[in-house]
């Protein structure tokens, strides 16, 4: 099986979904805490582009904003989005805050269309200040530990961390965006494994191998596998 046809297994299983679920209630249930689009009536108003501003610096209310985006039927999207083309030239944040969260869930080609036209230049900028970065340990028992950190926008990443033994995946921790402050890092700890760097594609190609392993061993792959399908991507067969 070649990496493209690695990729094409991988990409098969829903990622945020089960993405949000590995992040744990605490911040799923934030998302009940998105203050809805105001009416804008003053107070409502005021509170709304606050929580706006946040999405620019703060994780779990970006994470929050999709999620809340995500379970809302079409008229809820709408009034969102309606109330953002009023909202975003009075929020000083970058564009791309405000939009990406909703562009990671939406799934409608008219409003994914209307998302990309309202970043306007941004969408052809440079997003991120993040850096790609690649750990690996290796744990007594044989158990190789794996962490990626790939750059989403601004300063935010996402992180992918999984322990492989003798090609099989034991466990998989996704964790859709976060700040650098949760980017592991060089000298710590991780399931009591001390992590190294590691370059980004000799850990790819060893997942890459894992992925084989692990299904020719019959097994189903871990849900959190699939935002490993788009790393695979530009890396060619």
């Amino acid at each position: 099986m070649s990496r493209n046809e690695v990729k094409s297994a991988l990409t098969q299983i829903p990622l945020f979904d089960e993405a949000v679920l590995a992040t744990g209630s605490g911040v799923a249930a934030s998302a009940r805490e998105v203050p809805p689009p105001p009416d804008h009536d003053g107070r409502s108003t005021a509170v709304w582009r606050q929580w706006l501003s946040s999405m620019a610096s703060d994780a779990e209310a970006a994470l929050s904003a999709a999620i809340a985006y995500r379970e809302m039927d079409g008229p809820g999207r709408e009034q969102w989005l309606a109330s953002l083309e009023f909202d975003a030239p009075e929020v000083h944040v970058p564009k791309v805050a405000l939009y990406a969260p909703l562009l990671a869930v939406e799934q409608d080609p008219e409003r994914r269309s209307r998302l990309i036209f309202a970043l306007g230049d941004a969408a052809t900028e440079p997003l991120t200040t993040a850096q790609r970065l690649a750990l690996l340990g290796e744990a007594k028992d044989g158990t190789r530990i794996y962490v990626m950190a790939t750059p989403l926008y601004l300063r935010f990443s996402q992180v992918l961390a999984c322990g492989v033994k003798r090609g099989i995946f034991m466990w998989v921790r996704h964790d859709p965006i976060v700040g650098p402050e949760g980017i592991p890092r060089a000298g710590q700890e991780l399931e009591g494994v001390t992590l190294v760097n590691a370059p980004m594609k000799s850990v790819l190609d060893e997942l890459a191998s894992a992925v084989l392993s692990h299904q020719r061993s019959g097994r189903a792959l871990p849900e959190g596998l699939s935002v490993l399908g788009d790393l695979l991507g530009p890396l060619g067969p």
